[in-house]
């Protein structure tokens, strides 16, 4: 690039803008004394075309226009500064590092000794710099072209309280898939393809809750196993799509690629929900490489010990956690925010580890200016916040404190609908509030029903299907010798463990697995499904599939006749859920009239009385009845006008034994119309006065009136 024009430029935006005619590049540093700009013509070259020393320098941001730099350039940064790690400094113009702000990045993080600020290998050997290049080792920052049609799109905006969530992973979903082309499975255009969307729509889908596509590295240790960082929660860069997710070789095609699969998405009326990683970045603890933030500015980024800033405050169990109180990294968590909304369209975010994020002392603060940035903002206010509630730092359980505008991951849902269905004592109270919306956890703060996330499974531990075969975790894949992965995900009591040609415990674990996705879609709140659940999919026992990017982790779309019955059995519980207003609540149950003689839920005994104070302190008590009147409801039609539901009676058996329940008698003549039964298939009408509720199952009926239950005899 001979005659290479440089010209002041401008502080902001940050990172590299192209305008039409030229690139801005800017890059804030605090302490650095120095930058230098780097191109390159490839990213796996070791040696620069070009390197640009940055002498304008605005409010700590380091700038300069390059008026000859076009879309597709690649480029990182070198910055000068001081490496005193006793300090909390760890500048290494050595390194190559990426910038924060890059849209895009391109090539493969190449593991060796050059990429770490600090010779390997020495007796504290972190406290003396490298002056290696690792230039030809680090991936490269892209140019990118922020153009692109996206004609009439528009967020489909669904409400809360109608929105079914299906996490997956987007090289998971496609890579298995007939009838994905070859050349797109595990790819963003893979994800957006007909077979996907139709699978997705033929259940009722109206939000894929994608597991990171932020731009992250594989682990050394694992990439040394022959394994990989397949769950992403590894950041590197926070405004990037991670490039491996592309069908296309050109640098930067990853932004359009992804940008397309949103589209697609919002025209089948599909949300896109991101879960991101803003708590940590790959870059580790203090014996970790220098690939971005710790060589741009280390004590700025990362949170770090006062009283020994040579270490990391880890709240996250990665090593590092990002700096809250600074507010370049506040901002630069904001700016990506609003970049993924604005520039690529998504639709809202699940926030991975999120108490971190409120962290501004060393406790959790609920007033931390995170969350009073992000209830002004007049974008991000409005897109949908998931938070994972908790992380693992002192006083990290935070299930039920998140501020109002905040939906979370409801942890005490799937581990007391989990602990019911094992047959546990004592969990029927609990299961009451569960199902109807954890009032118990929200209603104080003023929150709804949709604050509650309900899951049962979800990326991080066993899939249903695994759920109810396993009693044990067989993680041996991942070369920890089955140590790593939490045992509590277990499901003990459910029989001989593995396949087994028994039929009473295939029996008993088909019924499972109907019971806890019929729990899950009839629970008040928001219901998220674990993306191949509704396909069997099975990781062969591994509770902790995080390293592993082959079969064990991809669904497996050739399923047998059992996994399309529960297909079948998902899809007509979904459409059950669609039909009826009074599973989808806003607002908590009060247990008063909602007319004359009812209320808006009664909790039954088998005996058809209601339950007593004495019912719900017997341990033994595992059976239980939900009656939810038809005019409990809390929506309105486009005119505003009240809209009824269907009156639903609604039976739970967590015990082994078979139970007769008493039914309740219509107020006006009509029938109980059996909608779904665990144990059995097929609607049916009740013709006594009570049914029989099989151990383990569960029990969905409906009111009629008389002239269709006439119609229907």
């Amino acid at each position: 690039m001979p005659d290479l024009r440089v010209w002041p430029g401008a502080p902001y935006p940050l990172g590299a803008t192209w305008d039409g005619e030229g690139t801005n590049f800017s890059i804030f540093s605090e302490n650095a004394t120095g930058v230098e700009l780097c191109l390159y013509a490839d990213a796996a070259d070791a040696a620069e075309t070009e390197k640009i020393e940055l002498v304008e320098r605005t409010d700590l941001i380091w700038h300069a226009y390059l008026p000859d730099v076009r879309p597709g350039q690649l480029y990182g940064y070198r910055v000068h500064g001081p490496y005193a790690p006793a300090e909390g400094h760890r500048f290494n113009p050595a390194k190559l590092v990426l910038d924060p702000y890059a849209k895009a990045v391109s090539g493969d993080l190449r593991w060796d000794d050059s990429v770490f600020g600090y010779t390997v290998g020495h007796e504290e050997a972190d406290l003396s710099s490298d002056d290696r290049s690792s230039a030809g080792h680090v991936p490269k920052c892209v140019v990118v072209d922020p153009s692109f049609t996206w004609g009439d799109d528009r967020p489909p905006g669904v409400p809360w309280n109608r929105s079914v969530i299906y996490e997956c992973h987007v090289r998971g979903m496609t890579m298995r898939h007939p009838g994905v082309p070859p050349e797109l499975r595990g790819t963003y255009l893979g994800m957006a393809s007909d077979p996907i969307i139709d699978h997705l729509l033929s259940l009722g889908v109206t939000a894929v809750e994608l597991l990171p596509v932020h731009q992250f590295v594989n682990d050394r240790h694992l990439v040394e196993r022959g394994l990989a960082n397949y769950w992403g929660y590894n950041s590197i860069a926070f405004l990037a799509p991670e490039a491996r997710y592309a069908s296309g070789e050109r640098p930067g095609s990853q932004v359009a690629e992804f940008k397309s699969m949103v589209k697609a998405f919002h025209r089948a009326g599909i949300e896109v929900i991101l879960d991101v990683v803003y708590n940590h970045t790959g870059e580790g603890n203090h014996l970790g490489p220098t690939l971005s933030l710790r060589g741009v500015d280390n004590a700025a980024y990362y949170r770090l010990n006062p009283d020994d800033p040579r270490y990391y405050f880890d709240f996250t169990g990665t090593g590092n956690s990002l700096n809250m109180r600074h507010p370049r990294a506040v901002q630069l968590i904001f700016d990506s925010l609003r970049y993924w909304v604005g520039d690529m369209h998504v639709d809202g975010f699940r926030f991975d580890l999120a108490p971190v994020l409120a962290r501004e002392l060393f406790e959790v603060d609920r007033l931390a200016a995170f969350f009073d940035i992000m209830q002004q903002d007049p974008t991000l206010s409005q897109v949908k916040l998931i938070a994972e509630p908790w992380d693992l730092g002192e006083g990290g359980y935070q299930v039920g404190n998140f501020p109002v505008g905040w939906a979370e991951w409801n942890g005490e849902y799937r581990d007391c609908v989990r602990a019911f269905w094992r047959g546990d004592e004592g969990r029927l109270p609990e299961l009451a509030s569960r199902i109807s919306g954890s009032s118990d956890l929200y209603q104080a703060g003023g929150r709804r029903t949709y604050a509650s996330v309900n899951f049962v499974t979800a990326h991080d531990g066993f899939p249903l299907t695994d759920l109810v075969s396993y009693q044990q975790k067989h993680n041996e894949a991942n070369g920890d010798a089955n140590a790593d992965g939490a045992d509590d995900n277990l499901s003990a009591n459910w029989g001989v463990e593995g396949p087994t040609d028994n039929q009473s415990i295939t029996e008993l674990r088909g019924r499972m697995r109907r019971n806890f996705i019929a729990t899950l879609v009839f629970s008040q709140g928001v219901r998220m499904l674990l993306g191949g659940d509704e396909l069997g999919r099975t990781q062969q026992g591994n509770n902790n599939a995080y390293c592993q990017d082959n079969e064990i982790s991809w669904v497996d779309w050739d399923v047998g006749p059992d996994d399309h019955e529960l297909l079948a059995f998902t899809r007509d519980v979904l459409a059950i859920f669609r039909e009826n207003p009074v599973f989808r609540r806003r607002g908590f149950f009060t247990g008063r009239p909602v007319r004359a003689g009812t209320k808006d839920v009664t909790w039954l005994h088998p005996l058809g009385r209601e339950m007593r104070d004495e019912d719900w302190a017997d341990p033994q008590q595992r059976v239980v009845g939900m009656l939810i009147d038809g005019e409990a409801t809390d929506e309105v039609d486009e005119r505003g006008r009240p809209v009824s539901g269907q009156t639903v009676l609604l039976l739970f058996n967590g015990g082994e034994a078979s139970r007769r329940f008493l039914v309740p008698q219509p107020d006006l003549p009509g029938m109980w119309e059996e909608l779904v039964n665990t144990a059995r298939p097929g609607r049916r009408m009740v013709r006594g006065q009570a049914v029989n509720l099989v151990g383990r199952s569960l029990i969905l009926a409906r009111l009629v009136r008389e002239r269709r239950a006439t119609a229907r005899a």
